[in-house]
């Protein structure tokens, strides 16, 4: 009987004990071989050359080419699946974010305290689970970066005036921040009220949000307790903290509340999804996309039992599958579709007088 293949991965940090513990990690998993290390891109270049790993470990910023300049070149000539190391400043989470556009799979971001004190358990299993899903991801080819600040991805959508008052909801983890954006620059500044979860640590989401808010129609910002979801509007839950819809008057609004991580992420999806069941039932809409785990497939679940129409990105879309397939599994979804299509549907349920399920022909209903 032959063995399990391990993934191999090559780690290209300038800092020693960086690589040490990376390797050290790693290590751990039986799952995983650490290949090789690289001090520089340089030496990167020849190792990836020789060793042919599986996926990238890669540090953001390094002396001489840094790694947003390296990722750039890889995806263009060699794509690889990479998870990036960031640093937990501001300057750091703007160089993540354009190296998620890039075509990384995913992020981890160091300590905010010494490498060593800071590395905790949690840390740790964060690594070894996203180079696990690295391994197994679809590699997404860039998007240009080279469009002015503010231009969308795509223009957005013309459509008829909304006719439905009610909320969307949008829960997403790794590959998420290409597929928000993908949707989001499609949607009119008319658009219902929108809340999403992105797994992501504290400043990152703040930095997402405005990345956003720059590239589509729709006011896109951090939320706040209390903020009101209203049509034009779009309200990124902050790193470190939960968001869950309740009632304002005759509309919604979100709360932000500090609280235990819940499936292992704060902010959690489920958190969000099991609130909008909760509070809006039938008037909201559920938009699971790309990302490891299953967070948001229980309170997914939930949406669909209280009448909301809910949708699951399709696979071959997904940088990573497995936030929709266990919601699929689950038996939350009311219909698969392409990222290329979600706006579509969005818009055609922000447009339905009934149910968007009850006359749907589209990529595929649960």
């Amino acid at each position: 009987m032959n063995e399990k293949r391990k993934i191999e991965v090559l780690i290209i940090d300038d800092s020693a004990v960086m690589r040490q513990m990376l390797k050290a990690i790693l290590h751990e998993d039986p799952d995983i071989h650490v290949v090789g290390t690289a001090a520089n891109p340089l030496i990167a270049r020849e190792k990836i050359k020789a060793l042919k790993p599986d996926v990238l470990t890669l540090d953001v910023e390094m002396p001489g080419m840094d790694g947003i300049t390296f990722l750039e070149k890889l995806m263009r000539l060699h794509p690889l699946p990479v998870v990036m190391v960031s640093s937990h400043t501001e300057k750091g989470a703007a160089a993540t974010l354009r190296a998620l556009d890039l075509g990384a799979v995913d992020f981890v971001a160091k300590p905010q305290e010494g490498v060593r004190e800071g590395m905790t358990s949690q840390l740790m299993d964060e690594i070894r689970e996203k180079v696990r899903a690295a391994a197994d991801a679809h590699v997404r080819a860039a998007l240009p970066l080279s469009r002015p600040a503010g231009f969308p991805y795509q223009q957005p959508m013309t459509t008829l005036p909304i006719s439905r008052e009610g909320i969307i909801v949008i829960g997403a983890s790794a590959g998420g921040t290409q597929a928000i954006a993908e949707i989001m620059a499609r949607l009119p500044r008319h658009t219902p009220g929108i809340a999403i979860v992105q797994h992501m640590p504290p400043k990152f989401t703040a930095s997402f949000a405005e990345r956003l808010d720059n590239q589509c129609e729709l006011e896109v910002r951090e939320a706040r307790s209390g903020d009101r979801l209203k049509s034009g509007v779009a309200l990124i839950a902050p790193g470190g903290y939960h968001m869950e819809i309740m009632r304002a008057g005759g509309g919604y609004a979100v709360r932000v509340y500090e609280d235990d991580p819940v499936n292992r992420h704060k902010p959690s999806v489920d958190v969000l999804f099991n609130s909008a069941a909760r509070i809006a039932g039938a008037d909201a809409l559920g938009v699971i996309l790309t990302g490891m785990g299953s967070d948001g497939a229980r309170g997914l679940q939930a949406m669909k039992i209280a009448g909301a129409h809910t949708i699951a990105q399709d696979e071959k879309s997904c940088v990573v599958f497995g936030m929709p397939e266990q919601a699929i599994r689950q038996g939350g979804v009311c219909e698969i579709a392409s990222l290329d299509r979600i706006a579509e549907r969005i818009l055609e349920w922000a447009n339905a007088e009934d149910k968007l399920a009850s006359n749907y022909s589209g990529d595929k209903s649960l």
